[in-house]
């Protein structure tokens, strides 16, 4: 966890088997600047655990909670019933089903609980939602959210003049 201030964002997770994919959104976030916390915690195995984190997030400074999970994937849409804190669900990529399991889980919530859902294993896109629910009340979160779309903008187009130039059999000789 970086240790700036009181965490603004959860990263949780259904079991140790979802970090590779969780990883990322730690990532993301560290790469900003923001703090985050992050936790295994499984709706089915640890349910009492799991109801005193949503039960006490928001004391602890959460204000986004990035939920990630497979097969049957119920944690985000438990934790979106348990809190106001918005949740992003990241559907975990399955043996089974390659993770549609997971993703229908998640974007399937009944009517007034929601859990913004990104893709299969997105978790550097959860990330990066977080950051711009963060964005409306932080502006310097902001303002690096700008640069960082500037910056992708500046490498496509980096990428697309460099085609140009060599044409696409050179190009991809590297």
């Amino acid at each position: 966890m970086v240790k700036v201030g009181m965490p603004k964002v959860g990263i949780i997770m259904g079991s140790d088997s979802d970090l590779p994919v969780m990883k990322e959104a730690a990532k993301v976030l560290e790469d900003f600047e923001v703090d985050y916390e992050m936790k295994v915690i499984s709706a089915h195995r640890t349910p009492e655990r799991l109801h005193e984190y949503a039960r006490t997030a928001e004391e602890r400074g959460i204000e986004v909670i990035i939920a990630g999970a497979g097969g049957a994937a119920h944690l985000p849409g438990v934790l979106a019933a348990l809190t106001m804190i918005p949740v992003i669900g990241v559907p975990i990529k399955s043996k089974a089903l390659n993770g549609l399991d997971s993703l229908l889980s998640i974007v399937q919530m009944p009517p007034g609980i929601p859990v913004a859902t990104v893709g299969i294993d997105g978790a550097k896109n959860a990330a990066l939602l977080a950051l711009e629910i963060l964005s409306i009340k932080y502006p310097e979160i902001k303002e690096k959210l700008k640069k960082y779309r500037e910056d992708m903008k500046r490498k496509v187009e980096e990428k697309s003049k460099k085609l140009e130039e060599l044409g696409w059999r050179k190009y991809l000789e590297g």
